[in-house]
């Protein structure tokens, strides 16, 4: 426990997070700082003394989830203790500072995406001040990385491990840049050490997070070293290695040739396209082409036959034409993306995109995103059919929502796997290990099947 911050001990806290991995792996972070304070974790509200949102702006709908969900913590009756600190972080918070005591009145504490250090203090300090100012910190520069502060991992046989933070790619639809910074890399020693570590307790899964992992060591060693990585996290001996986000325009050969040749590495690619419209990838500042996307992906396919492709898309960017929709269209189909993230544009304060006039008529825009999203659907189920008889070896996770005899995990290439938990078995058993189901139903979004063996 930190010798520090008494007037914590003992505060139950949740963290709610939105948005991408990063803030996920950030909310770890919270969560295993707050435990070194002395507090205690709970599951609910209004069981809750600190209750933490870690926000994402990224897209227009998580700033309405945090305005309802934050706002309605005044609703909630009090704690047991008779306070509840309400504590806003993330990019939302990094972008809006103080300002977000306007449309969320009663927070008391705003942290920025480089302050989670600062976090005990700042709700120690709004615990003692009888004021009840507003504790605010979005201060950036001169501050580590977040992978510095205890963890408290969500799993214990899965890490986030942050390779590099920010982005210096100014996509004109996107706020990440404003809010998380230029690209700023860990030094290689420091992430194969954190590495080394994990493995020794216990995690089996790594997934290196980054905005563009593509572009790591650009700043620190003058060009990007990402396939030199891959190839040391996978001497580590790690038994899955996965990564997030990868921009097509740095994705290079060498990259392509370390994941084919780490065997730790899943078979597995997120690889956002955003368009298949040249004219519009120009007008987003994606600096590559549709010829450009799908050469790389005919080298990827040449390297790794059987790798699962999943992508981003994005609907009615602002002078999208059907021609350029049709473009969209007609590239899924060639490349064949096993899963794809489909969004329609959200126009973020701050950025070019914002700006941009168009006349399209939501009606318009909504039916094709329909089109794309039923496209989606029906290539996610072709790219899952013929695993129908096969044996997939999953990495169970944790017992279904919906079914509390069901186990779920995910397989090598991402894929939801299901199977029945057998009788003799308690859940505990299976969590953390991995088991060759055989699938015998093959659906769009998972695959369902029997236990074949032991777990392992």
């Amino acid at each position: 426990m930190s010798d520090n911050h008494h007037c914590l001990v003992g505060k139950t806290y949740l963290v709610k997070t939105f948005g991408c991995q990063m803030n996920l792996h950030d909310a770890e972070r919270v969560a295993g700082l707050l435990d070194s304070c002395g507090c205690i974790a709970v599951d609910s509200f209004s069981q809750a003394d600190i209750v933490v949102f870690m926000t994402c702006c990224v897209r227009e709908k998580a700033d309405t989830r945090l305005y309802g969900q934050a706002s309605s913590m005044v609703s909630v009756p009090d704690p047991p203790s008779g306070r509840r600190i309400v504590a806003i972080g993330g990019c939302i918070a990094q972008r809006d500072g103080a300002e977000l005591s306007k449309h969320i009145p009663g927070i008391n504490v705003v942290f920025g995406t480089s302050a989670l250090a600062q976090l005990p203090s700042l709700i120690e300090r709004a615990y003692t001040d009888t004021k009840g100012s507003l504790e605010v910190d979005t201060v950036e520069q001169g501050r580590g990385f977040a992978t510095e502060l205890p963890s408290h991992r969500a799993r214990r046989f899965h890490a986030w491990v942050p390779i590099m933070s920010g982005c210096n790619n100014f996509c004109t639809y996107c706020i990440v840049p404003y809010v998380r910074g230029r690209e700023k890399s860990r030094e290689m020693v420091d992430i194969i050490r954190e590495c080394e570590s994990l493995v020794e307790d216990g995690v089996k899964e790594i997934c290196l997070l980054g905005q563009n992992v593509n572009s790591y060591g650009r700043d620190l060693y003058g060009k990007p070293r990402f396939a030199e990585l891959l190839r040391a996290v996978g001497a580590t001996g790690v038994e899955r290695i996965r990564f997030t986000s990868s921009n097509p325009k740095d994705l290079s050969d060498d990259t392509i040739a370390a994941m084919a040749e780490t065997k730790n590495v899943m078979p597995e690619l997120h690889l956002a396209v955003q368009s298949g419209s040249t004219r519009i990838l120009h007008a987003m500042n994606r600096s590559y082409t549709r010829e450009g996307y799908l050469g790389l992906i005919r080298r990827i396919r040449q390297a790794m036959p059987d790798i699962a492709l999943s992508t981003d898309l994005i609907v009615g960017f602002p002078g999208e034409t059907e021609e350029d929709f049709e473009e969209t269209l007609s590239l899924v189909k060639e490349v064949r993306f096993a899963s794809a993230f489909t969004f329609i544009f959200s126009k973020r304060p701050g950025t070019p995109a914002a700006k941009m006039i168009d006349n399209t008529p939501h009606e318009v825009i909504q039916e094709r995103f329909d089109r794309l999203a039923k496209l989606v659907e029906d290539l996610a189920y072709e790219a899952n059919r013929p695993f129908n008889g096969r044996i997939v070896e999953s990495l169970v996770e944790d017992v279904s929502k919906k079914n509390k005899h069901m186990l779920v995990g995910h397989s090598q290439r991402n894929q939801t796997v299901l199977f029945p938990l057998p009788a003799k078995y308690s859940a505990e058993e299976f969590i953390g290990r991995f088991c060759n189901v055989k699938v015998d139903e093959a659906r769009t979004w998972y695959l369902r099947g029997e236990l074949e063996g032991e777990p392992h």
